[in-house]
């Protein structure tokens, strides 16, 4: 992996770990969607080499996972 993905992946870690601090009054539902969303998001880089639209697609993927996971 390059420098530039590992930084890269590095920085998506920690904005979900500070985002995640903002779900405290969130329902159980929304926290399982946000979840999704940043698993995903970090799972579509690696997949796809940073690809910004394989970050993307790999967010809203997760997140529609994370979103009926909880139902």
């Amino acid at each position: 992996m390059k420098t530039t993905q590992r930084i890269t992946l590095g920085a998506i870690a920690a904005a979900m770990l500070f985002g995640l601090g903002a779900c405290s009054g969130m329902s159980t539902q929304d926290k399982n969607t946000a979840i999704g969303a940043g698993v995903g998001a970090v799972g579509g880089a690696v997949l796809t080499g940073g690809s910004a639209v394989g970050t993307v697609g790999g967010a809203a993927v997760g997140g529609v996972i994370g979103h009926e996971v909880s139902k």
